[in-house]
Order: structure tokens, then C-alpha cells, then sequence
């Protein structure tokens, strides 16, 4: 029987940070596992080298779920991002092995193929109309059939998921977690935020028709009452999502949302168990969950949360901006071929040294995306090209009120 032989751990940078643990059994089997925590790296760093990988030496990596409690349970000091990941990227690499074991590729593991491709989204953003309308078009060149809408807001400065305005044919280009020894501070004002963007949506659908889906991130920043004033405000302009209207660790918050809009709401992202959806999910005041592989406990723990989310009619809607590694994006995208109850994902496009570093059999054609079908995950990392990008401190940035200064949610 082959048993776990090693289980290293990688930090490399080409263009931003990535944690990389790379399971290697008896047999010469490998896996790999994305453990990327944005702006908290080498936290995650330190758990897998000296709380994880001693423990996982010897053991029989057929046994994911055997495993998969081992962490969770063994522990005693349960959920949380840090763990969370470190056991996400065990649970992928132990997928990602069985799938090579046994020759077929991971969604086919899980079932099999519940559709024949992943709707995707793409990031559409722009400092004013006009080039909000050429990051859109742009998008639908690269065959996009649903974007997500940022904008700039008059009278402030950087504004979260805004990239810098693109000409015709750009590709969008948007790396929020700064390089540096400190995070960069934006300014914020909500009553100017809730006044724009409404507008903006009725000169999208003005200009694209209500055919294209559109979705919209407030990123945390408003309160339930604020949210849901602006979910009903947005109805007229049928969005497919409202996303982070509000704070989701107030789960009860989002009940006064619900009972104000009919504007679909996602939320999750920043969520890394089953327990932090569970009021959102048995009393049905979400649409999407927004989770991502890598931060909820791997394919196994977040297939448990959409099993769960399946008996109320909540759909997928996996976090996939591109501080989720190639391998953690297929991972996310075998889990959406496989469960019946997949909503969209979101694609961010890597930068080329990225694609270098890990290459991948995934594919995104006519608007859908796909894992492939190579065996197990489907993606190789090169480990010496990798140790050329060196790891650079990046922070997210933090947000602050422009009228006094006081810190606020980002």
C-alpha cells in the first residue's frame, strides 16, 4: 500500500504570491494543493510545515475524508481562514492524487458531469462611463456572457475592482494587494456610492440590453438597511447577483435584505465553513455562495456546504479572482462540473509567467469554462521556474471614511 512519502510546501510570486503544497506518496504519486491566504501567506506557510505535514507522513492518501476530519476535528482549535486553507490544500492535493491513481480526472470522482461547461464571469471596470463600456466590450471579445460592473465614484479616488481604463482590446489587469510594507488606504463615501450606481446600470443596460448578466460587488461596505434600499433600487435593472451587500458574519443582517429586495444576493467569500452559511442557507436569504476551494476546506468541505445549500435551491457561485491559484481554480471547476446544483464562476485570466509556473489543461471557450480531462487535477507545477519569483510582501488595501478618517469595511 502507498502511503504519504513527503509533503512540501512552495511560496512563489510571478506577478503575485502563491502557497503551493506539494504531496508526494511512496509510489511516486504527486498532488498539489492551492493554500494562498491574499495578504496572509506565510501564516498559512507555517501551519502546513509545522502543524500539517508531520502529521500526514505515513498515512494512506486514499482516505481523504478520514483525513479531512484528522485536521479538522484533531485539532480542537476548529474553522478559521489559516486552517481552513492549510486543509483545502491537503484535501486537493489527496483528490489530486486519487484522480491520477486512477486515471480519470477529478470530476469524474465526484460523479461525473452534471453539464457540458461552467458559465463564467468576467471583472468589467472603469473610472467613467466610456471606459466602463470599452472593459466591456473587451469582455465580450474574449467571449464573456456575463460581466461583473465596477466603477469609479465621482468625487473619490481608487475604488476597489476598478482597474486602470482600458483601450480596445485590453485584457483587464487588476491586482488589489499592493506591494509593500503597508497596506494602501482608499476613501470611501456611501451616500455617494448608492447615488452612482444606479446610474451606471441603467446606462449599461441602456447601451448592452438585458440579455447580458451582470453582477455587481458592494464588497461589505454597506449596512442591511443600506443594502437593501440599494438591492431595490438595482431591481429595475434585473442583475443576476448583488454581492457583499453588507458584513456577512451578521447572518441575521441579512434577513432585513431580504425582506427589502428581490435582487439576488451572493455572499461568502471571506467564509471558510459550513457554519458560517448555515442561518444564510436553512432560511434561504442567499441565492449564490460565494466560497471559494481553497478557503473552505478543499473540494471536500465545500461540495458538503452544496450538498447542504442544494436542499434549498442556492447555487454555486465559487470565488475565482487570481489570488486563487491555477490550481485552486481547477479545483473549483471540477467541483462545478460535477454538482447539479452549479450557478456561475468567476474567471479572472492569470498573467503569462503565472501560466509559466503552472500549467494547466483547463479551458474556457464560448463563455464556459472547463477542467479538462486529464487525470487528477489536471495542472503541473514547474518548481524551478516558480523558485525564480521570489516571495514580495502585498497587502490588501484598507478603507477609510473621506469625511473623518475612520476606518471602515473593505
Amino acid at each position: 500500500m502507498a502511503v504519504i512519502e513527503t509533503a512540501e510546501v512552495f511560496v512563489t510570486s510571478p506577478g503575485r504570491n502563491f502557497v503551493t503544497l506539494k504531496i508526494t506518496t511512496s509510489d511516486g504519486v504527486t498532488g498539489l494543493g492551492d493554500a494562498t491566504l491574499n495578504g496572509r501567506e506565510l501564516s498559512v506557510v507555517a501551519y502546513l510545515k509545522e502543524h500539517v505535514a508531520p502529521l500526514l507522513i505515513g498515512r494512506d492518501p486514499q482516505n481523504i475524508e478520514d483525513i479531512w476530519q484528522y485536521l479538522y476535528r484533531g485539532a480542537y482549535w476548529r474553522r478559521g481562514p489559516v486552517t481552513m486553507a492549510s486543509i483545502a490544500a491537503v484535501d486537493v492535493a489527496l483528490w489530486d492524487i486519487k484522480g491520477k491513481v486512477a486515471g480519470m480526472p477529478v470530476f469524474q470522482l465526484l460523479g461525473g458531469a452534471s453539464r457540458t461547461g461552467a458559465l463564467a464571469y468576467g471583472h468589467a471596470s472603469g473610472s467613467d462611463l466610456p471606459s466602463l463600456f470599452s472593459s466591456i466590450r473587451n469582455h465580450l471579445d474574449e467571449g464573456y456572457r456575463a460581466i461583473r460592473v465596477q466603477t469609479g465614484v465621482p468625487g473619490l479616488g481608487q475604488v476597489y475592482g476598478v482597474a486602470s481604463d482600458q483601450a480596445p482590446g485590453q485584457r483587464y489587469d487588476y491586482e488589489p494587494a499592493g506591494r509593500g510594507a503597508l497596506p494602501k488606504e482608499e476613501a470611501w463615501d456611501t451616500r455617494a456610492y448608492m447615488r452612482h450606481i444606479p446610474t451606471i446600470f441603467a446606462a449599461v443596460r441602456e447601451e448592452f440590453g438585458y440579455e447580458l448578466p451582470l453582477l455587481h460587488d458592494a464588497h461589505h461596505r454597506l449596512t442591511p438597511n443600506q443594502a437593501g434600499s440599494l438591492g431595490k433600487t438595482l431591481e429595475p435593472y434585473d442583475l443576476f447577483w448583488l454581492e457583499d451587500c453588507t458584513p456577512g458574519e451578521n447572518q441575521e443582517g441579512l434577513r432585513r435584505v431580504r425582506s427589502q429586495t428581490t435582487t439576488p444576493l451572493a455572499i461568502g467569500e471571506v467564509f471558510n465553513s459550513v457554519f458560517d452559511y448555515q442561518t444564510l442557507i436553512t432560511e434561504q436569504l442567499i441565492d449564490y455562495v460565494r466560497s471559494a476551494v481553497t478557503h473552505t476546506g478543499g473540494i471536500s468541505g465545500l461540495k458538503k456546504i452544496m450538498d447542504f445549500a442544494a436542499v434549498y435551491q442556492i447555487k454555486s457561485g465559487f470565488h475565482g479572482p487570481t489570488d486563487i491559484s491555477p490550481v485552486g481554480q481547477a479545483a473549483a471547476l471540477h467541483l462545478d462540473i460535477a454538482i447539479h446544483n452549479f450557478g456561475i464562476q468567476e474567471y479572472m485570466q492569470h498573467s503569462e509567467d503565472t501560466l509559466k509556473v503552472f500549467k494547466t489543461n483547463y479551458t474556457f471557450e464560448n463563455g464556459l469554462l472547463h477542467p479538462g480531462t486529464a487525470p487528477g487535477l489536471g495542472v503541473e507545477y514547474d518548481e524551478d521556474l516558480a523558485a525564480g519569483f521570489e516571495y514580495t510582501t502585498a497587502y490588501l488595501p484598507i478603507n477609510r471614511l473621506q469625511l473623518d478618517g475612520t476606518m471602515h469595511d473593505w
